[in-house]
């Protein structure tokens, strides 16, 4: 059964284009490892008490409330037809749809999880943590832009624009702090 909708007319009346939920779990990679990235910044307080158990559990939480919110929009920006029941099996799925976000934070969470059990420090730590994110963006990037299409050279230029983002929150990280 396709629940996709038939293109609806934008006010210019060109129809505007179906959403494609079926790429979303490459692009939720992307939006779950920078947000691990921007949390990871925001938890490590200098000379603030290391809690990586505590920052782990917000990783997760953070990250399923807004694959939820993510999820939820989709769903009540589209009119759907049917009973009751059919809106909510087309919920769940759309809810569904958004476990990247929380997947591509689990690499954070286990790092936390990690410098939890080795008493690793708290700068050390996160500066791993937002290399490996960066990397990880690059990473992001190049599949989704390979997979959705792009040649190599520029899912290349497409997954250093993604790392961009990592180095964005680096940088801010750093002025910040």
């Amino acid at each position: 059964m396709n629940e996709q909708q038939p293109p609806q007319a934008s006010p210019g009346g060109q129809p505007f284009p179906l959403p494609r939920r079926g790429a979303d779990w490459m692009f939720g990679g992307v939006y779950g490892t920078v947000l691990a990235s921007g949390l990871l910044a925001a938890l490590d307080q200098k000379g603030g008490d290391f809690t990586p158990y505590y920052d782990a559990s917000w990783v997760l939480v953070t990250a399923a409330t807004a694959g939820l919110a993510h999820g939820y929009s989709h769903h009540m920006s589209t009119h759907q037809q049917g009973s009751v029941g059919h809106r909510w099996r087309v919920l769940a799925r759309a809810l569904w749809h958004e476990w990247p976000i929380v997947a591509a934070t689990l690499p954070t969470v286990l790092l936390l999880v990690l410098a939890g059990l080795t008493k690793w420090n708290s700068y050390g730590m996160t500066a791993l943590g937002l290399g490996l994110n960066t990397a990880l963006l690059f990473g992001w990037g190049v599949f989704v832009a390979s997979r959705v299409g792009y040649r190599l050279t520029s899912a290349l230029l497409i997954g250093l624009a993604d790392a961009t983002i990592g180095l964005a929150v680096i940088v801010a990280n750093a002025v910040i702090k």
